[in-house]
């Protein structure tokens, strides 16, 4: 048995994702989360499976939860007493998935 970790940064494809494990009948659980360098919302689902379901759900996940880019204004670091410089528009990636698949040693329901 697999634990796969998948941390989701949109919720329309955390939605996504979530419809389309339960239409295969996989079961989850959905936590929220921060991320730790933007500092953004993002979810976190844990889902149980055999192994040979690995592939399935792997696949589901690169489908539904895609890295897309979008232009936003970044501004350079303040510098203390400075002017402070205007914003510019800067490429950022947003979206998909950060995935960890984990050997479940023993799994119990009670």
């Amino acid at each position: 048995m697999k634990l796969i970790v998948a941390v989701i940064s949109n919720s329309r494809d955390k939605q996504k994702l979530c419809d389309a494990l339960i239409q295969q009948e996989f079961r989850f659980t959905e936590m929220s989360s921060t991320s730790g360098f933007l500092r953004r919302g993002n979810t976190t689902l844990l889902i149980g499976v055999p192994d040979e379901h690995v592939p399935t759900v792997l696949d589901l996940i690169r489908q539904l939860c895609q890295t897309r880019e979008r232009v936003v204004n970044a501004a350079p670091p303040a510098i203390s007493g400075a002017e402070t410089p205007a914003a510019s528009p800067v490429k950022a990636s947003f979206g998909g998935a950060k995935v960890f698949v984990l050997e479940v040693e023993q799994f119990v329901e009670v």
